[in-house]
């Protein structure tokens, strides 16, 4: 056999055993409500293509061949295993086998390393969680696609309604066809439809109640049979406790706003300070998407090296607080054209920085650029630190907190040689670090971190409504 025909029987054959697995993954999830995922990524609903792809992305981060003829035989013996609500990271268990596993059989291993899964421990499924969206823009379509895509066996978090001001014509025709279709995430994956005569759009099986209402206080949303529900409030028009107390109506437990929070709002970055929120906490921020992008590099630069001081420089994507073409607007230089210009405006991300890392405080400035592009920004993280390091070590820290600990879900790393914006467009991670990028000069570092300020910040809020709700299902094995 010539090389060429081994390369492309190999590829076959690792196909096939791809295809092998999605039902496998799928059934774990509807049915035991076990997510499988590989270095952090989740498996479920992913084709064959996204499969092969997600193993060749852990072997190049974590330096070690990882592929689906290491990875298939652990998920056969996980579906031998009586399993309660729970994620296994298929990539964490073949780490582990290689590195004490040698003289057990897959099988064995397997059972013993998830022995905190199964039998008297396994974790029982929280069940089912309201959520409310109130706004239904670009952070709430998207949160209701992930909702959507997270249903499962129909435990866990549940999108219940959407609440909107009502528009003329069709109205409800025109929402569901804009979750159905986005000119950058692309099409829904599933199915789509909307009964007018109950104001209700069924995607995937979930009926989704559509309230028309001109204010919170308009609502009772125990009439719809939505009791303790998670409103998340993406209009951005509250930002005090004053006014997102306003949704704490009959039927609503908690409020959580898509954008930063004033006052004594608590401002939540998951992965970094949402184990220190008190979950008796009616009304919580998710702060905004660049906070969410900075402070994982922050906080992983301040652990390792420690940081005297810092400027973060966003360059952002435009949003729909911009013009089309020149107009008023109340903010310097936002009134002008977006798609034409590259437009210096403020951020109060690097002030948001100390109400999420306190021991930061007054030692980050900011400032944003906001560039004619529709999605996907770039914080730029010049830092001044505490000791003398240099490049290597710094990426090194850094593709480590991306792989294990705290942060894994939430830090991603590339050393992709051509890697630009839209390469990153559904990064589900909050920032992903540019490793080729990093500059180090002593006690000197400048990183350069991606991020989908869209579709990457609705995944942030998804895991804090997770945790809030009681419904973040552990993980396994044990790191």
């Amino acid at each position: 056999m010539s090389v060429i025909e081994e390369k492309f029987d190999r590829w076959k054959h690792h196909e096939e055993l791809a295809e092998a697995m999605i039902p496998v993954v799928g059934k774990l999830h509807r049915e035991k409500d076990v997510t499988i995922l590989l270095h952090s990524r989740s498996l479920v609903n992913k084709s064959v293509i996204d499969i092969l792809k997600t193993h060749r992305y852990a072997r190049q981060i974590d330096g070690v061949e990882l592929s689906v003829t290491d990875t298939f035989p652990f998920l056969e013996a996980i579906a031998d295993l009586e399993l309660g609500a729970s994620k296994i990271d298929l990539a964490l268990l073949v780490r582990a086998y290689r590195s004490s596993g040698e003289g057990s059989s897959v099988a064995e291993f397997t059972a013993q390393a998830l022995a905190d899964a199964t039998g008297e421990n396994k974790p029982s499924a929280p069940g089912s969680q309201d959520v409310v969206l109130y706004g239904f823009g670009r952070i709430g379509r998207l949160v209701a696609r992930l909702l959507v895509e997270k249903s499962g066996s129909g435990n866990g978090l549940r999108l219940r309604a959407v609440v909107v001001r009502k528009g003329k014509g069709d109205d409800l025709k025109k929402r569901a066809s804009l979750l159905r279709r986005d000119s950058i995430h692309g099409a829904f994956k599933g199915s789509i439809t909307v009964d007018e005569e109950k104001n209700q759009i069924i995607a995937n099986g979930n009926v989704i109640q559509v309230i028309y209402s001109n204010a919170p206080s308009e609502v009772d949303y125990t009439e719809y049979g939505i009791k303790d529900a998670i409103l998340i409030d993406n209009t951005g028009i509250w930002r005090d406790r004053e006014g997102l107390s306003q949704h704490l109506r009959p039927g609503i437990a908690k409020v959580l706003l898509t954008a930063p929070g004033k006052g004594d709002v608590p401002n939540i970055v998951h992965g970094v300070n949402h184990l220190g929120v008190d979950l008796d906490e009616r009304v919580l921020s998710c702060a905004s998407c660049t906070t969410n992008a900075i402070v994982p590099p922050l906080k992983a630069m301040d652990d390792e090296f420690g940081i005297t001081r810092g400027h973060v420089e966003t360059v952002h994507s435009f949003t729909n607080d911009q013009n089309l073409l020149d107009n008023y607007h109340k903010a310097d230089r936002r009134g002008r054209s977006a798609p034409l210009n590259l437009v210096i405006t403020e951020t109060g991300a690097a002030s948001a920085v100390a109400k999420v890392l306190p021991d930061l405080d007054a030692k980050i400035t900011g400032n944003s650029i906001r560039v004619p592009t529709p999605d996907v920004s770039i914080a730029i993280l010049s830092l001044q630190l505490k000791r003398e390091t240099t490049r290597e070590e710094v990426n090194a820290h850094l593709r480590q907190t991306s792989l294990v600990g705290p942060m894994a879900r939430n830090l991603d790393y590339t050393v992709a040689t051509d890697a630009v914006s839209t390469d990153f467009i559904g990064a589900r991670a909050a920032s992903i670090v540019d490793g080729n990028a990093s500059i180090v000069d002593g006690d000197s570092a400048i990183l350069y971190v991606w991020y989908d300020n869209e579709f990457g910040y609705s995944c942030q809020v998804l895991r804090t409504v997770q945790y809030i709700s009681g419904v973040e299902y552990p993980t396994f094995p044990r790191a």
